[in-house]
């Protein structure tokens, strides 16, 4: 009749772990709520949470083929009316192309999103398991970024629906369609970002560890019961040591598998941040002087081409970026934190032991890439410096045609 007190105490912290609260996250799975919801809508989360353990959900599952099998069969209805049929026209030969490419890029990596469905369950049940060990206090000082980060953008993006109705159906239908590839893609970017935070606040906890190990080594001060007290500490250190290797090892198998599985959708996000932000300077420069019938954005998502759609771009591969970079300085710097305690130590077996450790170090290259293209400061680099000499370039050219034109005017006059 009477259930026992343990069963009601685990229903009692189940309900308190499914608490959510804004900026105010305890564990992975309240760290990534907003991320969740937002995934959910759009069709891409076909999973649920049961206790620690990310399983498939029937219901989200159809959902998600639903939204897949819609996605592929007006995708080529739409590239039949904007290619072949001309029911979506467009004003100029740079308009086509910056269709063309954001309708080829961003279909790629919405398919190739529902394709990895499976395996992005089997990665974010590896980011549970790692992050299993971080204290609360970490997963509130991300939740600062990461909630911020996702509701925002995803308000910020919300906020251009008005701007997808347009005078004919096609075009409306056409730009509903174009919505929802940059809210799946965004939401994509950010659950990649996510993963990278989460990793980076692994990494900074073994070097943590391995800080208070330093210190506890460099405070050991010779006294009477040293040997005692070395034949009681010393068990501890190494068992702490092997934990923090087989942590670092377990966080380095998920930065390989976050790299496989996020690789094409990543290259492709690279090149359509670069392309869109390309054309919609060239839009702005273009309009700047005078020339109206480059593009039309009446056609697009975006309410000016400067004010939202290069904001948008830029901001978000700079917060990716900044993720991978600090991620990959967090990893680098364990290996300068095993060094501190190798010289600040005397002892053979912790000696030995730091040593091993090192060695997986240097074996694991822990940087966040796409298909052989490291994602760090050198890559947005390299894109600010492209996009400049090309705006440089074109800048250039322009001031050389207006030049021409007003000799030729007054060669006329004259």
């Amino acid at each position: 009749m009477f259930r026992p007190l343990s069963k009601f105490q685990g229903r009692a912290k189940s309900k308190v772990r499914k608490r959510w609260r804004l900026f105010h996250a305890t564990d992975f799975q309240s760290l990534m709520y907003p991320c969740f919801i937002f995934c959910i809508i759009l069709g891409v989360f076909p999973y649920r949470i049961n206790a620690s353990t990310f399983e498939s959900s029937r219901i989200r599952f159809i959902l998600s083929i639903t939204a897949g099998s819609l996605f592929c069969s007006y995708g080529l209805v739409i590239f039949y009316q904007s290619n072949i049929g001309k029911i979506i026209a467009s004003n100029s030969v740079p308009e086509t192309l910056q269709g063309n490419c954001y309708f080829l890029l961003g279909s790629f990596i919405v398919i190739v999103t529902y394709i990895l469905t499976k395996q992005r369950m089997r990665l974010l049940q590896s980011v549970l398991d790692v992050s299993s060990r971080l204290p609360a206090e970490s997963f509130q000082k991300l939740s600062r970024l990461i909630h911020a980060k996702d509701i925002i953008g995803f308000l910020f993006l919300f906020g251009q629906i008005p701007n997808c109705f347009a005078a004919s159906l096609p075009d409306t239908f056409a730009k509903f369609y174009t919505m929802y590839v940059t809210l799946l893609i965004f939401q994509m970017d950010m659950l990649y970002m996510n993963c990278v935070c989460v990793l980076k606040a692994c990494f900074k906890r073994i070097n943590d560890n391995l800080a208070s190990m330093r210190e506890l080594v460099m405070n050991d001060e010779p006294h009477l019961l040293r040997r005692i007290y070395h034949e009681q500490r010393n068990p501890f250190l190494l068992m702490e040591l092997k934990a923090l290797k087989k942590r670092h090892l377990m966080i380095s198998d998920t930065v390989q598998l976050l790299n496989i599985l996020f690789s094409l959708q990543l290259l492709a996000t690279i090149v359509l941040t670069f392309a869109e932000i390309t054309f919609s300077l060239y839009f702005f420069i273009m309009q700047c002087f005078g020339n109206k019938l480059t593009g039309n954005l009446n056609k697009q998502i975006w309410y000016t081409d400067f004010g939202t759609s290069i904001i948008y771009y830029a901001a978000k591969i700079a917060l990716m970026v900044w993720a991978c970079e600090t991620g990959k300085d967090q990893a680098l710097k364990i290996g300068t934190t095993i060094h501190d305690v190798l010289i600040s130590t005397s002892d053979k077996q912790i000696k030995d032991e730091l040593q091993l450790f090192s060695l997986q170090i240097l074996h694991r290259e822990n940087t966040f890439s796409a298909k052989g293209l490291t994602v760090d400061a050198t890559l947005l680099t390299a894109i600010v410096g492209s996009i400049t000499t090309y705006l440089l370039i074109l800048i250039q050219f322009m001031f050389t045609s207006l030049s021409c034109e007003a000799k030729s005017n007054i060669t006329q006059a004259l």
